[in-house]
């Protein structure tokens, strides 16, 4: 019955998962700024312990690439990279917006669409549109939203808007009748990731570890540091 140990650090938290048969065990979520730095190891240690296994246990490492922080994302990649260097096990990579919308979506009609949303600075978000069959209507992207995104879909079809992007969204879409907005924050998660890197590894949908990278979406811009005050 194989094992599957899932991370998502996609925005400002950490999330590790383990899944059995694709039957999830354990799952630690922290929302804290900046936590996958500090308890990324941690949470792996522990989600693996509670659950009776060890480490070598692991049948393969499943990673949310993307998109997110820039930060975040080489945190997890490198982190599951180790883990399948050092143990010999395959490496699976899951779309962070896929992930997402899997946890949203039995909660509205098949024929409505999904839209996940991560904060991108600005007015800009990285996000895509899936069906409820998480089939990719439009592909990911990082979007600036001003007052012709998406008209032409919402024209036609239902769409649910969701994530820490979404409210720079609802700004501008919210008086549309066919754009929705769910009132419960919907954050990535390892819990997720594992659900579809379960199908990925039957399949036997692995990745090149050595050469596998993040799915940035776009380059990483450093922010000049403030001066400090003394």
């Amino acid at each position: 019955m194989p094992l599957l140990l899932s991370i998502d650090t996609s925005t400002r938290g950490c999330s590790v998962a383990l899944h059995q048969d694709g039957q999830l065990l354990s799952n630690y979520d922290l929302l804290a700024e900046k936590s996958s730095s500090g308890m990324l190891t941690t949470l792996i240690y522990n989600a693996v312990e509670h659950a009776g296994f060890q480490l070598v246990d692991v049948d393969a490492f499943a990673v949310a690439k993307g998109p997110g922080s820039y930060t975040g994302l080489r945190i997890a990649v490198s982190t599951a990279k180790g883990l399948c260097f050092a143990l010999d096990k395959p490496l699976i990579s899951v779309n962070t917006l896929e992930a997402m919308t899997l946890q949203l979506k039995s909660f509205f009609p098949a024929n409505y669409l999904f839209c996940p949303m991560l904060d991108a600075r600005r007015m800009e978000v990285y996000c895509a549109v899936l069906d409820a069959e998480l089939h990719f209507v439009e592909a990911t992207q990082a979007k600036i939203m001003d007052e012709q995104s998406f008209t032409e879909l919402l024209t036609e079809r239902s769409v649910v808007f969701f994530g820490d992007g979404a409210e720079k969204c609802q700004r501008i879409l919210g008086q549309n009748p066919n754009a929705h907005f769910p009132t419960a924050a919907i954050f990535p998660s390892a819990k997720t990731v594992g659900e579809l890197a379960w199908k990925r590894f039957q399949k036997q949908q692995f990745e090149e570890v050595a050469a596998f990278e993040p799915f940035y979406l776009k380059d990483f811009m450093a922010t000049t540091p403030k001066p400090k005050s003394y």
